[in-house]
């Protein structure tokens, strides 16, 4: 039994309802922090035992605190019974992710003469240790692994390992093993959700402790972030997947409804709406959708059923173009198609959205795999001040500054007359006759 194509039509709902579509699952993790608390405290103190513990408990797999990190059997094993047609797809999407993550990188220095004896510039380097997170909860996505380690490779992370939940057989995802070797990445381990999040945070007998941790995850993966926020980096705030297309009149309603479908299809907690001005296109859309779920698998109409059906996802019919793009950047979705002859017109009034996906054949899906930018991308309308994930995620910048005398007998009036204004007489003195009289003394 799957639920009708829910249709909002913009103009006639409440502030409520129009906030409600906005919201996400993940708003209120108050009941996942409770139950995380617990876990972070038991990986803190005992380390591998509990990782296994809570595998077992969690994932119901058999894992044993002495066997977390893949062996280079179970790699080997890997690229053994994945098919090679499937291990030739995933070099291609990470030849694609290399290319593109290659030309975001930023130069190991630069510097500027901004005044005559003044040089500034930054030097970037990359972080020491970071943990890449690929979920497993609905399936398994080797596709975020690629994403996550071939950005650590590119910056040279000096440290990159991979943590990704087991599957019920104690076993780490062919793919994912394949994927992790295709991105550089050979420490690969066993253990997901919040347990994860703990153990880069605190480090383990087996696990590394790191500076940073990077990938998406469930409710319970984004709470233990929250608590550890203070222990690790935790990057990008990366949950549940969620999407919008925005579809003009000029769109095909049909390739409309084949691309909402896309994200609603991970799992009930995501989200994924179709916005357009056009009832026309609406409608086609709307009737297309349940022909759609017939070619797709039980579990996964289930899935895009309940948020398409609810008020995480569906229609959302507008008056006008402005009505659109303002529900748009109110919500800043993490993927965004345009359907549109022209998308490009359209484009100049997005401001709030991680992903930009623009014309009919750039399917959502393709991005998500195929493409090269990142599909790791920020969520929960946090496009509205974070960008996709990429290498400078890995790196970080030292501002440089050199100066020469002439420099110096510039600039030093000025800093002594800004820090005798702020009552700071050491910041004053050290630009003031008393250095030309250490210069004269040596």
């Amino acid at each position: 039994m799957t639920n009708p194509v829910a249709l909002h039509e913009l103009s006639q709902l409440s502030a409520a309802e129009r906030t409600e579509l906005l919201t996400r699952s993940e708003a209120d993790l108050g009941p996942f922090i409770e139950k995380v608390r617990p876990i972070i405290e038991a990986v803190r103190t005992e380390g591998d035992a509990a990782i296994a513990r809570f595998a077992r408990d969690f994932d119901k797999a058999p894992v044993d605190a002495e066997h977390l990190m893949a062996t280079e059997a179970e790699f080997d094993q890997a690229f053994a019974e994945l098919e090679p047609e499937m291990i030739e797809t995933l070099r291609y999407s990470a030849d694609n992710i290399r290319r593109f993550h290659e030309a975001q990188m930023p130069p190991e220095m630069w510097m500027k003469e901004i005044r005559p004896g003044v040089l500034v510039g930054e030097r970037t380097t990359p972080i020491d240790a970071v943990a890449c997170y690929a979920p497993r909860g609905k399936g398994s996505f080797p596709s975020v692994t690629l994403m996550t380690t071939i950005p650590a490779t590119v910056a040279k992370v000096p440290q990159a390992i991979l943590l990704t939940p087991p599957g019920p057989d104690g076993r780490i995802d062919a793919a994912t093993l394949v994927a992790a070797r295709l991105g550089g990445v050979e420490r690969v381990y066993r253990v997901g959700g919040a347990q994860a999040v703990a153990a880069a945070a605190f480090g383990t007998a087996s696990i590394p402790k790191c500076l940073k941790i990077i990938g998406p995850g469930s409710p319970w993966v984004v709470a233990a972030k929250r608590l550890l926020s203070d222990r690790i980096d935790t990057g990008l705030p990366a949950g549940p997947s969620e999407s919008m297309i925005l579809a003009d009149e000029t769109a095909n309603g049909r390739i409309a409804a084949l691309d909402l479908i896309i994200e609603s299809e991970h799992g009930p907690d995501s989200s994924a709406f179709l916005v357009t001005w056009s009832r026309e296109v609406a409608e086609a859309a709307r009737a297309a959708v349940p022909e759609y779920w017939k070619q797709m698998s039980d579990l996964r109409v289930g899935f895009s059923s309940t948020v398409l059906g609810g008020s995480s996802g569906g229609i959302v019919l507008t008056r006008t173009p402005e009505e659109a793009f303002a529900f748009i950047n109110d919500y800043a979705p993490e993927h965004l198609q345009v359907i549109s002859k022209q998308p490009l017109e359209h484009l100049a009034h997005i401001r709030n959205a991680a992903e930009i996906l623009l014309g009919e054949f750039a399917a959502g899906s393709i991005a998500n795999y195929m493409m090269g930018p990142n599909c790791v991308l920020p969520t929960s309308g946090w496009a509205r001040t974070h960008s996709a994930l990429g290498v400078r995620d890995y790196l970080k910048s030292s501002t440089i500054g050199q100066m020469t005398r002439t420099g110096f007998d510039e600039m030093a009036p000025h800093t002594h007359r800004f820090a005798t204004y702020e009552g700071f007489d050491a910041h004053a003195n050290a630009v003031s006759g008393l250095r030309l009289a250490a210069w004269k003394s040596n």
